[in-house]
């Protein structure tokens, strides 16, 4: 079986949920109307199935070389494939005109990006860092800057990274310790070792712009002291092509449990020329704004490869034939009914496409908040969109990835034995995803950033926001039979957030080790809101849809899985509450030497 792009889902999602054409007066959606993204969502299905999907199996299985004089070759395939995507202008979709892109919004690409990683995670990280690398520069970078790097970036003609890991230092970036030198023409000598760069080198690109975390001479200690550099392989000349070699080499490749098709490397910088970012010690803020991007695409990465995982998983249940169904053979012909007349495989795929398809509209609806906060004309539509990409982005980071290991996980149980053989591709999807969970801030850190900073900036303004978003659905839905279930399933979901919010403003604070006991639980409940909102969202097409007299099962199919949500996976929400509020006091009882 192979990957299959849910084109359908995706348009639904646009033109149906999000109703994109209602912003066709704002820039870069005004030269997005529908029937453009169709055909543009359409065509990555076919790029992605046809050219990427082959290659997955290719890249785990050879995974990537380094060779003695600091060159990596990446698998067989990928390089002929990279020069298809960057042909077909496929990194440019939301960069910016002035720098040739196309100018379309962040949620149009975000469709190519799920389906580049359901096709190929490890191929589609490439494209995936460059952008961050894009974005980085945009925000933080003099004109010159921008002019030199970003077209070349944004065309995928060159690649980036971001170097912020260091062998003794990880999530506590304070603890850096690669410095800069400053230099007469205005340059710095960066000097230094990062570890767990994802393509750090690669035989794709021309040339590898580095984004790298560093401490100019005489800076503060901690994080207050860290600056960001741009950092190229090779130095641009004067007329902007890649010139001499820059003191900046890969040392070796990580040997993972997934991933094999990107090069994770470790990178040596020995005087290395770099340019700084911005401002002197104002590395961390200019670098968020590719780590809070980078975040949202690994959220990404968990459903993505969930869809991937899920496809195969269906498809085989299908197939394979083993045991009779509990009421009655339904392939009486054959020796044995296919496994998918059991009630408890159809419990692992119906869970999988209830985490998947309100996921993915979470994913969407959040990006498309993003696009609103840039360029909404009205200043109160921008901050709220800002609020919510804030507020959400550790919640997609954290839940969906999560969620994705689960349906991931449930997939190879599916296949049984034969998914634990590398025969079918379970095992990859697998070991792929269980990187999400850990990379860009680790799930953990991600609950801690949502009760810490999220929950608690400019006086909870987001989540109450949220909460009266919420409310005002269930006020005008709430007489509508058919969507009954859904509203009263949010609502309850949503008192529920409110009441485990509650707790932590009141525990929280005289007791941080009861936020930090309490986070994962509420990031899963918040997960769970959020999801049914969507379901809710969903249900209200569909519903509409169907009373218009429209007889796909399409819609039918829609309402079938999102009530299974709220019976089967919503009621989750009551034992994450009752949990969160059970404190730290017993999870901090026993002394360190105890384990």
């Amino acid at each position: 079986m192979t990957y299959q792009p849910p084109v359908r889902d995706h348009i639904f999602i646009l033109a149906d949920i999000l109703n994109i054409d209602q912003y066709g007066d704002l820039p870069g959606f005004a030269d997005a109307p529908m029937d453009v993204v169709s055909q543009i969502i359409e065509e990555s299905g076919k790029f992605t199935a046809e050219v990427l999907a082959p290659l997955n199996a290719v890249g785990d299985k050879e995974g990537c070389h380094w060779f003695p004089d600091h060159t990596v070759a990446t698998p067989k395939g990928f390089k002929e494939a990279y020069a298809q995507l960057v042909e077909g202008g496929w990194p440019a979709l939301g960069a910016e005109p002035a720098y040739g892109g196309q100018g379309l919004p962040h949620v149009i690409n975000l469709s190519f990006t799920e389906m580049c990683s359901s096709a190929n995670m490890a191929f589609g990280m490439y494209p995936g860092l460059t952008h961050g690398a894009y974005s980085a520069i945009l925000a933080g970078g003099t004109q010159d800057q921008k002019d030199l790097y970003l077209p070349k970036l944004a065309s995928g003609q060159w690649g980036g990274t971001m170097n912020l890991t260091e062998p003794h230092c990880g999530t506590d970036l304070g603890l850096l310790r690669t410095k800069a030198v400053p230099q007469a023409d205005g340059s710095y000598k960066i000097s230094g070792t990062k570890i767990w760069i994802s393509g750090g080198e690669h035989d794709l690109a021309e040339n590898i712009v580095h984004l790298v975390l560093a401490r100019i001479e005489g800076a503060p200690e901690g994080v207050r002291g860290i600056s960001l550099f741009i950092v190229p392989k090779f130095l641009p000349d004067s007329e902007g092509k890649p010139g001499a070699r820059n003191g900046v080499y890969c040392d070796g490749l990580e040997e993972k449990m997934g991933i094999h098709g990107n090069a994770t490397c470790v990178m040596r910088h020995e005087e290395a020329t770099g340019w700084l970012v911005g401002t002197e010690n104002q590395g961390l803020r200019i670098m968020f704004v590719m780590m809070n991007e980078a975040r949202i695409g690994v959220g990404l990465q968990g459903i993505a490869q969930a869809e991937a995982a899920y496809q195969a998983a269906a498809a085989f249940a299908k197939d394979r034939l083993q045991g009779r169904s509990l009421t009655g053979p339904k392939n009486p012909e054959g020796p044995a009914d296919p496994i998918i007349v059991h009630p408890d495989v159809r419990r692992m795929l119906m869970d999988s496409r209830a985490i998947i398809e309100a996921g993915r509209t979470f994913l969407f609806w959040t990006a498309m908040h993003g696009d609103l906060a840039h360029s909404h004309p009205d200043e109160a539509v921008r901050q709220k969109a800002g609020d919510y990409m804030a507020l959400m982005t550790p919640v997609l980071k954290g839940y969906l990835t999560d969620r994705g290991l689960k349906v991931c996980s449930d997939a190879l149980q599916i296949h049984g034995g034969s998914g634990f053989t590398e025969h079918f591709p379970a095992s990859q999807y697998m070991r792929d995803v269980r990187i999400s969970l850990i990379y860009e801030g680790t799930n953990g850190v991600q609950a801690l950033d949502l009760v810490g900073r999220k929950l608690a900036a400019d006086g909870g303004r987001a989540v109450m926001s949220f909460f009266a978003e919420i409310d005002a659905f269930v006020a005008a839905h709430g007489e509508d039979l058919i969507l009954k279930p859904f509203v009263e399933g949010l609502d309850a979901a949503k008192v529920q957030l409110q009441d485990g919010t509650m707790w932590l403003m009141q525990n929280g604070l005289a007791n941080p080790d009861n936020a930090g006991a309490a986070s994962t639980d509420y990031m899963h409940l918040f997960g769970l809101t959020a999801l049914a909102y969507m379901w809710a969202k969903i249900a209200l097409v569909a519903q509409t849809k169907i009373a218009a007299g429209d007889t796909d099962p399409f819609f039918a199919n829609k309402l079938v899985i999102g009530r299974y949500y709220l019976q089967r996976i919503l009621p989750d929400a009551a034992s994450h509450l009752a949990k969160l509020k059970s404190g730290s006091e017993l999870m901090m009882a026993l002394p360190a030497d105890a384990f």
